[in-house]
């Protein structure tokens, strides 16, 4: 009996091993998304602030994506590609976790540069759509964002906008090691208070067919955002990878736990 359950046991643990390589094609939408990084993004008028809300929304978009590629660019005063375009997903969760207002030590907010970059970094191929995803509160301190959307309209890209914080706005804490808090200041030394700015966000989606919502607690707004429109773009085949495929083996000792379960009650019935 004791070998019974002991094979029993490891037939649950699923055991795996030899395989062989196969072709695994994906198929989908390339997605790139634009993360603001700027240091009004940790303004805490939503929790625990912007930036985190941001992050939970981007965690949201992964959870729907089946096969299409996504990227990150983060941007403040300047944009760079974080992340180029994949559908290794971990890969960019852990890409995502490192966005933060260090990484881009020019301040500002430059939208139209985070456009034009995600443009220059799509592939160029016809019938495969390209999608931005915007999160942002939107307090652009450049002129040229929607000069970059109507330049995104021209390329067939949408974008899609998430408003991240609330418009009647809240100070900008400054947090360092070793000495109270203190809150971001002009240049002539008065407290700055970031509000969203719904009405840019929602010219950039409208100027390019997208859409806009405004992310909330417990509705980070990316359901709208997937099932209304990523999910309506047409989907390619990207690209062919090649994966390993793990041959199971719980069977084996599942047939001997069943072998010797039939024994012990043959044993049993006789002995009787």
């Amino acid at each position: 009996m004791v070998l019974t359950v002991l094979f029993a046991v490891l037939a649950l643990t699923q055991p795996r091993w030899g395989f062989e390589w196969r072709e695994v094609k994906y198929r989908g939408v390339d997605v790139m998304v634009l993360l603001d990084v700027s240091k009004s993004m940790l303004t805490e008028d939503v929790r625990p602030n912007r930036l985190t809300q941001a992050k939970y929304a981007v965690q949201d978009l992964l959870e729907h994506l089946r096969g299409d590629r996504i990227g990150l660019v983060a941007f403040a005063g300047a944009a760079f590609v974080q992340c180029p375009l994949t559908v290794d997903y971990e890969a960019f969760r852990l890409t995502l976790k490192d966005a933060d207002p260090r990484i881009i030590p020019r301040g500002g907010t430059a939208i139209g540069a985070a456009i034009r970059t995600a443009l220059k970094a799509f592939e160029a191929g016809e019938g495969r759509d390209r999608a931005i995803v915007l999160i942002t509160d939107g307090e652009e301190t450049e002129s040229d964002a929607l000069a970059a959307a109507d330049e995104a309209a021209r390329a067939g890209v949408k974008i899609f906008a998430i408003g991240v914080g609330t418009t009647e706005g809240e100070l900008i804490p400054v947090r360092e090691e070793g000495k109270p808090m203190d809150f971001v200041k002009d240049k002539d030394g008065a407290v700055v208070k970031s509000r969203l700015d719904e009405e840019t966000l929602k010219q950039l989606a409208l100027r390019t067919g997208g859409i806009y919502v405004r992310s909330a607690a417990g509705d980070f707004g990316m359901d709208t955002i997937y099932s209304k429109g990523i999910a309506q773009l047409q989907g390619k085949e990207q690209e062919t990878q090649l994966r390993k495929r793990y041959f199971e083996r719980f069977q084996w000792p599942l047939g001997l736990a069943l072998a010797l379960l039939l024994v012990e009650c043959f044993v049993t019935d006789r002995r009787k």
